[in-house]
């Protein structure tokens, strides 16, 4: 049974989320702060987290910031900010979804669905692949190896990740790569890609400033630097 982290400071919001989440089957934990809202994504490791971003106490950007710092755990963003640059915005601080309010609260179901989803499944139980001596994919542990060093990444970075390694050297354009990572129940936009390679090649490029293993095609969309070893 997963469990849902939602932290949400109006309660008949939260209890109208919970009770669609616990129908559905999951095991759910609450929050009405920012800072209760990071201790317990911290302590109870919770296998996804709904954050409202209006918080009474630290913003919800700063508590995704602070669960970022040490965390992969999926976080799907719950908001009334509607435009563009915040769901970019949103998008850089390494979040997974964003939801805008008023939302379908059956709709929230399916996204949480989707995220845990993306994270869940591996495409080859078996595939441990290297590519350049630096980099190892092990599909089977989820797991990301940089130079012999373990780096968390999230279920979007994932998948970003096995798209862009499945075919060095192939370009993908923004929005393959966001259909690729996301699926068809995304209905976000090309830009959020450019935030997820940016989080993606701070935590396994040496340098993010001169990427090798994630490279921008200027016009086209980004390309996968290393070879597969042998």
């Amino acid at each position: 049974m997963p469990t849902v982290l939602v932290v949400e400071d109006e309660p008949k919001l939260r209890d109208l989320v919970r009770s669609y989440l616990e129908r559905d089957g999951f095991s759910v934990l609450t929050a009405a702060t920012g800072a209760d809202g990071v201790q317990l994504a911290l302590s109870a490791q919770p296998d996804l987290v709904i954050l409202d971003l209006g918080l009474p106490d630290i913003s919800g950007e700063t508590v995704a910031q602070e669960v970022r710092a040490t965390s992969a755990v999926p976080i799907v963003i719950l908001t009334a900010r509607a435009e563009e640059s915040d769901r970019i915005h949103g998008f850089e601080l390494g979040v997974d979804d964003y939801v805008v309010k008023p939302f379908s609260p059956r709709e929230l179901v399916l996204r949480v669905r989707a995220v845990l989803r993306r994270g869940g499944e591996a495409t080859d139980d078996d595939a441990v692949r290297a590519y350049g001596g630096r980099l190892v994919i092990d599909e089977a542990q989820r797991t990301v190896m940089v130079d012999g060093v373990v780096r968390a990444v999230t279920p979007t970075e994932w998948n970003l990740l096995l798209a862009l390694a499945a075919q060095p050297g192939r370009v993908y354009s923004r929005a393959e790569l966001i259909n690729r990572a996301r699926g068809h129940e995304f209905e976000g936009y090309e830009r959020s890609v450019d935030s997820h390679i940016k989080n993606l090649r701070r935590k396994i490029e040496t340098d993010p400033a001169r990427p090798e293993i994630v490279l921008t095609v200027i016009g086209g969309g980004y390309r996968f630097g290393l070879s597969r070893d042998a």
